[in-house]
C-alpha cells in the first residue's frame, strides 16, 4: 500500500476536487478513471487498463515490477515540464482528441525543489495562459525600480541598469509552479510528486521508451527494509526530460547520443546561486524594488553578482550568484554570501528582520554557445536541462517555459503522425528564444578576462553592437578544470557568523526544510573512493568541503590521525554543485528516494 498512499497524497488536490472516497470503493470500475490503475495495482491485480481516447495502460511485469504507460511522460514538474503538459492538453482540446500525459516530480510536492530569484518575464505565460491574471496566478508585484551597482567593500558605484525589467514582476517561482500544477491537473494531466526518476528505459533499438523510478525502502547496507517497494516503469511513446539544471538523466542522454557534438555546441558553464528570503521592517520595504550588484565580496577574477528583490508582504529575496569557473579552491560561495549581507547597503536593509527560508541551486550559464541538440530517439530535453538561461537578463523561466511549449507542439504532431519530433529543434531556432540567446551570447564569456574587461565588453555589446556583433566569444575551460591547485592560493579566513545577519550552515539548512530518509544508500557516489584523500585534499585543498552550500562533504580525522572524506548525504540541497565543480569529476549526483531534499515554499 506504500505506493498507493504516496500516489494519493501527491494527488490530494484532485481527489478533493472530485470529492471521491477511494477507501470505500468496492470495485475498480466505480473509481474515477485517472485512479483505476494505481488502485488496481495496490490490490495486487495482474491487470491492464486502457482509457478510451488517451492511451494509458497499467500492467504488472513478469519481473514483479509494475508499469504504467502513457502517450507522453514528462520528468520534472518545474515551469518547463508543466508548460509542456499544459500545452499538450490545450492542443488536445483544440483538436478534439485526447492524449494521456504524466508528470513525474522528485520533490515531496510540486514546487518543493523550485528555487529562483525571481524577476519574472511573462512573455511565455502570456502565450500559454493569456488569462493568467483573471485565473489567479500568484504574480502580483510589478517591478517598481531597477538599480545596478558596482560594490566596493564599504560603498557602491551606481551603473546604468542593463536588465530591462520594466513590465516584469517580482514573484515566488515555487508558488507560481504550484499554481501551474493545479492548472495542468484541471486539464487532465496526472502529476506524481514524491517519485524520483532514476533510470532511462530503452527498447532493443536504443530508443527511449520511458523512465524507471527509484526502488524505495532500501537500507544503507543495501538490504531491503519492511517498507521495500520496487520502482515503477513509466513508459511513454514520447519522453520529455525537464529536470532543471544539470539533470542527471538528461546528462546521460546528452552523452549517450552525443547531442553536443550533433549541434556543435560547447560545454555547459554553471554558477551557484545561494538565496534567502527575509521578512523585513515595513518602513524599509518597497514592493517591486530590484537591485543587482557586481564586485565585492568577490574578487576581480571571479564572476558573479548579487540580487535583492522586494516581494509582497514585507518579504525580500536576497542572493549571491558565483560562477563555478572560479579558480581559488579555498573560496566558499556560502561564506561569501554571509559576508555580502554585512555590506553597509545590505546590512541597513536587513537589520531588524528575520530569515524565512534558505536554499541553493546551480544555474546554466553557457547560453547560446552551449545548447545541445535537444532531440533524442524517443523524446526531447526541455528547459534548464538543455540550458536556455539568458545570462545578462539573469532569467531563464520564460525561455524554459517556451521550450516546453515548443516541445509539446512537436510531440503532438509526432504522435499524430504529421511530423517528426525533430521539428522541436527547428521550432527552437525560429523562436524568440533563439533570437534572445543569440543576442546575449557574448556577455558571459566576456568575463573570463576578469570583472573590468567583462564589464567593458558588455557595454560594447549592449550599446554599440546591440547583440549583433560579428563575432562569437568562446567559453573558457569547463568549471571543474578551472580550479587551481591549492599551492597557488592562500586559505581564506571568513568571519564567524554572528547569528543576526550571517549564519552557520546547520541553521541555514534548518530553514531549507531539507529532509532525507536517513537509512538509505547515499545518492552521492564516488567513482573512486580513494580520490578524495589521494588527490582532492593534498593537491586541491579539499574544495568539496567549501563549494557545497550544505556542508555535505566534510574531511574528518580518523583514529589513526588521517583525514577522510565523510559524506553527509542527508544535508543535500540538490544544487548539483558537486557534480559540476569536483576537480577530478569523481562525484556522481544521482537521485535519492523520491520526496527527499529541500522543501521550498516561498523561493
Amino acid at each position: 500500500m506504500l505506493w498507493l498512499s504516496r500516489f494519493l497524497r501527491s494527488n490530494s488536490r484532485r481527489i478533493q476536487a472530485k470529492n471521491a472516497c477511494f477507501c470505500a470503493a468496492s470495485n475498480v470500475s466505480s473509481i474515477p478513471v485517472s485512479f483505476q490503475a494505481p488502485i488496481a495495482r495496490s490490490r495486487g491485480f495482474l491487470s491492464s487498463f486502457l482509457r478510451e481516447g488517451g492511451r494509458r495502460w497499467f500492467s504488472s511485469e513478469s519481473n514483479g515490477r509494475e508499469s504504467l504507460e502513457y502517450d507522453v511522460v514528462i520528468v520534472g514538474a518545474g515551469p518547463a515540464g508543466l508548460s509542456a503538459a499544459i500545452r499538450l492538453k490545450q492542443l488536445c482540446q483544440e483538436e478534439g482528441t485526447d492524449l494521456s500525459v504524466c508528470v513525474l516530480e522528485k520533490g515531496a510536492e510540486v514546487g518543493a525543489h523550485v528555487l529562483s530569484g525571481n524577476v519574472f518575464e511573462t512573455r511565455a505565460l502570456d502565450e500559454l495562459i493569456p488569462a493568467w491574471r483573471q485565473e489567479g496566478a500568484p504574480i502580483e508585484v510589478p517591478v517598481s525600480s531597477d538599480k545596478f551597482y558596482l560594490l566596493t567593500k564599504n560603498g557602491g558605484v551606481p551603473l546604468p541598469s542593463p536588465f530591462n525589467n520594466n513590465g516584469n514582476y517580482v514573484i515566488s517561482l515555487s508558488q507560481l509552479d504550484r499554481w501551474m500544477a493545479t492548472t495542468a491537473e484541471n486539464l487532465g494531466v496526472e502529476i506524481y510528486a514524491g517519485f524520483a526518476a532514476s533510470e532511462v528505459l530503452y527498447d532493443a533499438d536504443h530508443n527511449v521508451i520511458g523512465v524507471r523510478t527509484n526502488d524505495m525502502g532500501i537500507s544503507k547496507d543495501g538490504s531491503k527494509r519492511e517498507t521495500f517497494q520496487r520502482g515503477v516503469d513509466l513508459k511513454g511513446r514520447i519522453t520529455l526530460l525537464a529536470e532543471g539544471c544539470r539533470g542527471s538523466l538528461s546528462e546521460k542522454i546528452i552523452k549517450k547520443f552525443s547531442l553536443r557534438e550533433k549541434s556543435h555546441s560547447q560545454h555547459q558553464m554553471y554558477a551557484l546561486g545561494i538565496k534567502e528570503v527575509w521578512e523585513i521592517d515595513g518602513t524599509k520595504h518597497t514592493p517591486g524594488s530590484v537591485l543587482h550588484t557586481v564586485g565585492w565580496p568577490l574578487d576581480g577574477s571571479t564572476y558573479g553578482g548579487s540580487f535583492v528583490y522586494h516581494m509582497k508582504d514585507r518579504m525580500v529575496s536576497i542572493g549571491l550568484v558565483v560562477g563555478l569557473d572560479y579558480q581559488n579552491p579555498f573560496l566558499s560561495p556560502y561564506d561569501e554570501f554571509q559576508k555580502f549581507k554585512h555590506h553597509p547597503m545590505i546590512r541597513k536593509l536587513l537589520e531588524g528582520g528575520s530569515v524565512l527560508q534558505y536554499g541553493a541551486r546551480t544555474l546554466n550559464e553557457g547560453g547560446f554557445q552551449s545548447i545541445p541538440y535537444p532531440v533524442f530517439p524517443g523524446g526531447a530535453i526541455v528547459g534548464c536541462a538543455a540550458g536556455f538561461l539568458n545570462v545578462p537578463k539573469i532569467k531563464g523561466s520564460h525561455t524554459a517555459m517556451k521550450s516546453g511549449m515548443l516541445a509539446a507542439e512537436a510531440s503532438f504532431k509526432s504522435l499524430k503522425g504529421e511530423a517528426d519530433l525533430s521539428t522541436y529543434w527547428d521550432s527552437l531556432k525560429k523562436s524568440w528564444i533563439w533570437e534572445e540567446l543569440h543576442k546575449a551570447r557574448n556577455y558571459r564569456p566576456a568575463f573570463k578576462y576578469g570583472l573590468v574587461p567583462g564589464l567593458a565588453i558588455s557595454v560594447v555589446e549592449r550599446y554599440i553592437f546591440r547583440g549583433r556583433s560579428p563575432f562569437t566569444l568562446k567559453h573558457s575551460k569547463p568549471d571543474h578544470k578551472a580550479t587551481d591547485v591549492a599551492s597557488l592560493h592562500k586559505p581564506i579566513e571568513y568571519p564567524k557568523a554572528d547569528g543576526i545577519l550571517s549564519f552557520d550552515v546547520p541553521t541555514s539548512l534548518y530553514r531549507s526544510n531539507t529532509n532525507h530518509e536517513h537509512d538509505q544508500p547515499s545518492h552521492l557516489r564516488l567513482k573512486d573512493p580513494a580520490v578524495p584523500e589521494l588527490v582532492n585534499l593534498p593537491i586541491y585543498g579539499g574544495p568539496e568541503s567549501r563549494y557545497c552550500p550544505a556542508r555535505v562533504y566534510e574531511y574528518v580525522t580518523d583514529e589513526t590521525g588521517k583525514s577522510k572524506l565523510q559524506i553527509n548525504a542527508q544535508n543535500c540541497l540538490h544544487c548539483k554543485a558537486c557534480d559540476i565543480k569536483d576537480p577530478t569529476q569523481n562525484i556522481e549526483w544521482t537521485v535519492p528516494e523520491g520526496g527527499g531534499g529541500p522543501g521550498y515554499s516561498v523561493m
